[in-house]
């Protein structure tokens, strides 16, 4: 993609730094499109995330969000349109540098934990800074593994860990490189109440404590109301925006975007 000095998308990305990720005219299409078999996943989004929020992305089946969230994080390219993570713009970059863009300034939150099973949880914390040839700091390091509540299962491999307690390796994990913004795609959709209420405490505290910046995929109300705003999505348009959520207020717009 060639960006010229007169294109909008350069001048957003010049201007962007209060944005700790935003997309611009974003399409995403699967298949040939045109085809009767293609899928528009997204349909022109542009959204701004702003640095020291917590932002959930809401919307039925199908509305985009994952797709959406991954291209945000570089796991998946656009059609068309512009990622920002920052001001670097991603279609500008080779496969090197997303890579180390990845690892170094984004966190990620999987639903399915992605832990390595042969590996501790303190080992699986601080994967990413070992493959980048990096040692954590032991104070930072000890900071995060206080918040998260696992000083006691640091020696544990995931086998003998929770559901919930993964979970939380998984977000020590995103949270240790200090990263510009995590992303998490449905991060409590594998935990029963009271441990995604934890984990979502955690998330909360992040925000609010080491000014971190989340964007959360999620279908729960309940977790969309511990955000600051959430974005809700239908048929890849961004539709509608809340600031200050409650979960009957997130309800009542998930049930306009149904009629």
């Amino acid at each position: 993609m060639t960006l010229l000095l007169n294109d909008p998308a350069y001048t957003y990305g010049e201007d962007a730094s209060s944005s700790a990720a935003s997309v611009i005219d974003a399409v995403k299409v699967y298949g040939a499109d045109g085809t009767h078999t293609s899928v528009r996943a997204l349909d022109g989004v542009t959204l701004d995330f702003r640095r020291g929020d917590f932002t959930a992305i809401m919307g039925p089946s199908g509305s985009g969000k994952s797709t959406l969230l991954h291209c945000l994080a570089g796991l998946d390219k656009l059609s068309s349109g512009y990622v920002y993570v920052g001001d670097t713009l991603l279609a500008t970059l080779d496969d090197r540098r997303l890579t180390r863009l990845r690892r170094d300034r984004i966190g990620f939150i999987f639903q399915a934990f992605n832990l390595l099973p042969t590996l501790t949880a303190a080992e699986n914390i601080t994967l990413p800074l070992s493959l980048a040839g990096r040692r954590p700091d032991p104070e930072w390091f000890d900071r995060v593994i206080d918040v998260v509540g696992l000083r006691d299962r640091l020696g544990h491999r995931p086998s003998q860990l929770s559901g919930g307690q993964q979970q939380r390796v998984a977000a020590a994990r995103a949270l240790l490189t200090r990263p510009e913004i995590i992303f998490a795609d449905e991060p409590t959709g594998n935990l029963d109440s009271r441990t995604g209420g934890e984990l979502l405490s955690f998330m909360r505290r992040a925000v609010d404590e080491f000014g971190q910046t989340i964007v959360m995929v999620t279908h729960d109300p309940k977790a969309a109301a511990a955000a600051d705003r959430v974005v809700f999505l239908a048929d890849g348009h961004a539709v509608d925006d809340l600031n200050q959520p409650t979960v009957r207020r997130v309800i009542n717009r998930m049930q306009r975007l149904g009629d």
